[in-house]
């Protein structure tokens, strides 16, 4: 008998007990697309990384860090020096997501104008429809 292939779990990510809807919650979210994002260009000490991903609080940054570290994607090299001295950098499955959560932002980005048009369209019909003219 050979070796069978993992299940694959898309199958189950409606599930809510699924292992992979949490990994997407964390490679998704507001904050870990951003600093997987910045950290494709090169390793960042904290505050460096901070700067980089705008908006985001050294509260939100430290939990994001950690669980993307905790996942895998991110790897936290402390130097024992004085002051205390922390890169973070991807990994090789970071480098991977990455990577994907990167071409998300392209398509994002090349795509605002389409989603711009029918954000007005829709907000113009709902005051059309709310008002009882169009405007």
């Amino acid at each position: 008998m050979g070796v069978s292939e993992p299940k694959s779990l898309l199958a189950d990510v409606d599930g809510a007990m699924c292992p992979s809807r949490l990994v997407l919650e964390h490679v998704t979210s507001r904050w870990g697309v951003l600093i997987l994002i910045a950290l494709r260009e090169r390793s960042y000490r904290f505050s460096e990384l901070r700067r980089q991903v705008g908006g985001v609080s050294e509260k939100m940054l430290t939990q994001t860090l950690q669980t993307l570290e905790r996942d895998g994607f991110v790897h936290r090299d402390a130097k024992p020096v004085i002051p205390p001295r922390v890169d973070y950098s991807l990994t090789e499955l970071g480098e991977e997501a990455a990577g994907r959560v990167w071409e998300l932002a392209r398509w994002t980005d090349a795509r605002v104008p389409a989603v711009q048009e029918s954000r007005a369209r829709y907000d113009a019909a709902r005051r059309e429809k709310a008002t009882g003219s169009p405007q």
